[in-house]
């Protein structure tokens, strides 16, 4: 499992700013997974994010620099995407997608338990 070291500590400075959330890492999608109060947030993928959304954001996201569309089984998966460094190499970049990460997170259904 590849993903970027330096991204993951960006990505870990950044939750850790955050109060009243529990963040757990897991290692998951061929990278590493931030679970933030049990369900997932954000990945790191290699050196991409990998961002969990409001689907209602789909159009916006999908225009920001750096977006790349979630495939699964040759459907676009609406609600996540990769995003890759030149999307997010300024804060204010990051920042959003991170934001808008967190803000779906308490809205977001929990995976199944196995």
């Amino acid at each position: 499992m590849a993903y970027n070291n330096e991204l993951a500590d960006r990505v870990r400075e950044r939750l850790a700013m955050e109060e009243n959330i529990e963040v757990a890492e897991k290692k998951m999608f061929s990278g590493l997974s931030f679970l933030v109060n049990g369900k997932m947030c954000i990945n790191i993928s290699h050196d991409n994010l990998m961002c969990r959304y409001s689907e209602e954001l789909e159009d916006e996201v999908s225009e920001k620099k750096g977006f790349l569309p979630m495939i699964m089984k040759g459907k676009q998966l609406k609600g996540y995407c990769y995003v890759e460094p030149v999307g997010f190499q300024k804060f204010d970049d990051f920042e959003y997608w991170i934001k808008i990460c967190l803000d779906y997170n308490p809205t977001a259904k929990a995976s199944n338990k196995k």
